[in-house]
């Protein structure tokens, strides 16, 4: 039962102006979160001669859906790097979960004999790396991934950043006694690690899940180091490709003038912004239901000693 002051107030409780406060600043910084996504949304469907009059602006003066227009009519091509980038994403969110989290109990366990050692081993590369071209040379020339889609997936697949979230939450969470309870049932590491860890660990997955999903569901730049075959470009690096040949276009126009003027009539900015909102939306139409998860998860496989 809380406590209670003379007033017969919790002692824990907020105050109500102190609510008020927070509920106002927590309402600014939503709004300013949602008003980005709005402004992209409302450039791409503003007509691109408004756009190059008048500039960027939230209200649109004359509207087109040419930029999306263009989008279907490449909409095959977007659909198959669509579902590239939906399966780069699950295969390498769950390589991802199971690595992060036993290299994370691993170095989480005090009486690990090379505990040291491991620990130096994950945490080093944090402050000094061997850089983009020791991974190129790592991935393509020794593992030879290239036109691979194990090139979009492990080199992603371990963060250093996910391994300190799991070491950190194995050794507040996990408490030894239950560890040493069950080696004396018979158990071994990994049934361990697989019935008694992760079990009571799913705040931390959905965390690091969250973290690897959002990655790799953004990341483009493996593709254009590794993937030369576009039946295995995703759908960033498709998008990007994209848009770079469009501004091409228009830049160095050729030709007579009637392919000038179209290509003075291509949907440029707007198509930018239409590409943001295609990346966009699908990951944020996820993310309240990862979100219900990873609260529920806080609440789940809680230990007592």
């Amino acid at each position: 039962m809380a406590k209670q002051d003379k007033s017969g107030q919790s002692l824990n409780q907020i105050k109500t102006s102190t609510n008020i406060v927070f509920n106002i600043v927590f309402l600014i910084l939503a709004v300013m979160c949602v008003i980005p996504l709005l402004f992209v949304f409302s450039i791409s469907i503003t007509d691109e001669e408004a756009i190059r009059q008048n500039g960027y602006q939230l209200v649109p003066q004359a509207l087109s859906n040419a930029a999306y227009e263009f989008l279907w009519n490449e909409r095959l091509t977007i659909l198959r790097a669509a579902f590239m980038s939906v399966l780069v994403t699950i295969v390498g969110t769950i390589i991802s979960i199971a690595l992060n989290t036993s290299m994370g109990y691993v170095v989480s366990r005090r009486n690990f004999k090379l505990k040291k050692l491991y620990t130096w081993l994950i945490f080093i590369p944090m402050v000094f790396n061997g850089g983009m071209l020791a991974s190129y040379v790592v991935v393509s020339n020794i593992l030879g991934l290239n036109n691979s889609i194990w090139a979009l997936i492990l080199p992603l697949a371990c963060s250093l950043f996910s391994v300190t979230i799991c070491r950190t939450f194995f050794r507040t969470t996990v408490p030894d006694s239950i560890i040493e309870s069950a080696k004396i049932d018979g158990a071994g590491q990994f049934r361990i690690w697989s019935q008694i860890v992760l079990p009571i660990s799913k705040p931390v997955m959905a965390t690091i899940g969250m973290f690897a999903a959002f990655g790799y569901w953004n990341d483009w730049f493996q593709a254009s180091l590794y993937i030369q075959d576009t039946k295995l470009q995703t759908l960033q690096s498709l998008l990007n490709q994209m848009q770079k040949n469009i501004e091409y276009i228009a830049n160095n126009p050729y030709g007579g003038l009637s392919m000038q003027e179209y290509k003075l009539s291509m949907p440029t900015e707007s198509v930018r912004m239409a590409i943001a909102i295609v990346i966009i939306v699908p990951i944020a139409c996820t993310y309240p239901f990862f979100q219900k998860y990873f609260i529920s998860g806080l609440t789940i496989g809680s230990v007592k000693e």
